[in-house]
């Protein structure tokens, strides 16, 4: 086989509802969001990744952008596909090449995911040129990708708050005790700013703009140690049909997201009432570890601490944890093929 291994290249994928990435020889060669614009007439893609979500929104009858992810898991089948293979012509070291080599690839995957659903991934793998993929549980590749030790005895909570679903994971033995899974995540969060937008201040934001709103301001505790400043949104005026601008703050936006929020605090506490005792007593001891780009959410370590009673630490790249732990998973197949969904 040695002589077909340069034939070969690895590649580990997190397939996220919001962003793809991509790494590639240790290196995070594609982060970009999964969104991809149709010509609808020849239902040729005609722009894939950031430049199609500079388009959302903001489409003729003729393009529509579309996000192949939902929750999570491929909602349309076609597109995501097209999407994979065009990201992964992108990879400036593989474009470089003669003919497309073989891939190895590690995915991730949700962990409340279906049997049909892992095979939509792994079908789009096979055919994006994929000869050797290996799924993994968003969870584990979170801890991983945080620097858990995961094959110890010992209980580790992840929580894992992505675009598409939160994932909350109790993990001991290079195993996933007790899952929950839910869809409350990024996209729902992006809406509940839409609708307060709507129903404070009389204004209809976009997707974008709502995203843009969660990012620069987005937090979920009203008294911030160093607030960000007010921020101002455009958007159209519901009563007047003009374009207006509004100033909001981080406090209006606590507001919104609060009952999203309490929603993912009962999930945790439901996940912590179905632990063992004995990796309750671990996490009592190790705390509780963010992910994801819900992580960011200014305020969320000290409200979830003050709810749990138990101390939150955020991973220290929340977005790239998760493709991270793959890329270490993609490197020691040997080692972690316990955790490895051949």
């Amino acid at each position: 086989m040695a002589f077909f291994d340069f034939l070969t290249e690895s590649i580990a994928i997190d397939l996220g509802t919001a962003n793809t990435l991509i790494i590639h020889n240790d290196k995070v060669v594609v982060d970009s969001p999964s969104i991809v614009a149709i010509d609808k007439k020849s239902e040729k893609i005609i722009a894939v990744g950031t430049e199609a979500s500079l388009m959302q929104g903001k489409t003729h009858e003729n393009i529509k952008t579309i996000r192949p992810l939902k929750d999570g898991v491929i909602a349309d089948f076609n597109a995501s596909e097209q999407m994979i293979s065009l990201l992964i012509k992108s990879i400036p070291a593989l474009n470089k090449r003669f003919f497309t080599p073989a891939l190895k690839m590690v995915i991730c995957i949700p962990s409340g995911i279906t049997e049909v659903e892992m095979r939509a991934v792994r079908e789009s793998a096979e055919r994006v040129n994929g000869k050797e993929v290996y799924l993994i549980h968003e969870p584990m590749a979170a801890a991983i990708g945080i620097g858990v030790d995961i094959m110890q005895p010992k209980g580790n909570m992840i929580v894992d708050i992505g675009g598409g679903t939160t994932e909350i994971a109790i993990i001991a033995l290079s195993g996933i005790v007790c899952d929950k899974s839910i869809k409350i995540a990024g996209d729902v969060f992006t809406s509940d700013i839409i609708n307060y937008m709507r129903s404070k201040h009389n204004l209809y934001v976009g997707e974008r703009t709502a995203e843009k709103i969660k990012i620069i301001i987005g937090s979920v505790i009203e008294d911030l140690d160093n607030p960000p400043d007010e921020m101002s949104v455009q958007g159209r005026d519901l009563l007047s049909g003009k374009p207006k601008q509004v100033i909001i703050n981080h406090a209006e936006i606590a507001k919104a997201l609060d009952k999203s929020i309490v929603r993912i605090e009962d999930a945790i506490l439901e996940a912590l009432s179905q632990t063992p005792p004995e990796l309750a007593a671990d996490i009592y001891n190790t705390g509780i570890y963010l992910a994801g780009g819900g992580a960011l959410l200014r305020g969320l370590d000290k409200r979830l601490s003050q709810k749990t009673d138990l101390p939150i630490y955020i991973a220290e790249d929340p977005l790239q944890a998760v493709v991270r732990g793959t890329g270490i998973a993609l490197k020691n197949t040997e080692r972690f093929k316990t955790v490895l969904i051949k």
